[in-house]
């Protein structure tokens, strides 16, 4: 009986064992893969000079025919869908939407560029029902920016025009290459929200990326967010943080900066023959960004 029981044992100890190796085994390599494009910028009007409005609409059908080929988490641009003229949208948007993956929107300067009066359908139109928001997805947190929200473009509200203006007299006083009515800054509330978004992700144990249309980093210091030193002295503060991708500087740019990559994709609009959008897969110890046209391709180590 004695002998029966260790049997017994060794065989119960063997399959709890073997279970345990099993539901390891079974977890999986949570890999991401994603479309981005920055910048397609239309508008039916004339080059001006080396930006080719009235051709985005062919690129960003090329785009999308190509991100429709690949396996995609999610897709997103990176702000200045447009140009100019609310009714640009309705040219460019059915292409978009032609996109069989989930898609975001970053809002950019340039999607404030339209009547007063249709500023505030901007959003709506856009598909956003947030000016600034997070995703989630694979043990990544994404948090997306809203660099207009204190802006010349698409500051809204009496109140956010005010603080606009306050902020912009503040920074008058210092001479930076970066203050100019066409970029924009982080509403104290807003970078409140984004210091509780870290604070998730630390508990949650996820990685951080960020995206935005305004840089905050690069060799180009003239298209930077107005307090991008205030938000960079936050981003610091938390090594989850793994990387930075904006738009707004055609020519694109990069850095690092403690290990987090900040990355200016290339404008869409930009030349007459030419495109650039990107697929981006995110691995355990690297960001492949995939370029496309001008955009180039790159390891981005993850520490």
């Amino acid at each position: 009986m004695t002998l029966l029981k260790n049997k017994l044992s060794i065989l119960l100890l063997a399959l709890f064992t073997a279970c345990g190796t099993k539901e390891k085994k079974d977890i999986p390599q949570q890999d991401l893969s994603i479309g981005i494009i920055a910048d397609c910028q239309y508008c039916y009007c004339e080059s001006s000079p080396s930006r080719f409005y009235k051709n985005s609409p062919h690129k960003l059908k090329q785009a999308v025919t190509a991100l429709n080929k690949e396996e995609l988490n999610y897709a997103i641009h990176l702000g200045d869908f447009i140009d100019r003229d609310f009714s640009s949208f309705d040219t460019v948007l059915p292409i978009w939407n032609a996109l069989k993956t989930k898609k975001y929107h970053v809002l950019g300067n340039h999607d404030f560029s339209v009547a007063d009066s249709l500023k505030s359908k901007v959003m709506n139109k856009m598909n956003l029902t947030q000016r600034y928001y997070s995703l989630v997805e694979n043990n990544w947190r994404f948090i997306v920016l809203d660099g207009n929200d204190l802006s010349y473009q698409g500051a809204i509200t009496p109140e956010k025009i005010a603080q606009t203006d306050s902020l912009f007299t503040l920074l008058s006083t210092s001479d930076l290459p970066n203050l100019q009515t066409w970029n924009g800054g982080l509403s104290h509330e807003q970078l409140q929200w984004v210091k509780s978004e870290l604070k998730l992700a630390t508990e949650h144990n996820e990685n951080v990326g960020f995206y935005c249309h305004f840089p905050v980093m690069g060799e180009d210091k003239v298209h930077r967010l107005w307090n991008s030193t205030q938000l960079l002295s936050l981003i610091d503060k938390y090594p989850n943080v793994k990387f930075y991708f904006n738009g707004h500087n055609h020519n694109g740019d990069y850095m690092e900066r403690n290990g987090v990559h900040y990355l200016t994709f290339k404008g869409m609009v930009e030349t007459d023959s030419t495109s650039a959008f990107s697929t981006v897969e995110f691995k355990k110890d690297s960001i492949f960004v995939h370029g496309h046209g001008r955009e180039l391709s790159r390891r981005l180590g993850i520490k």
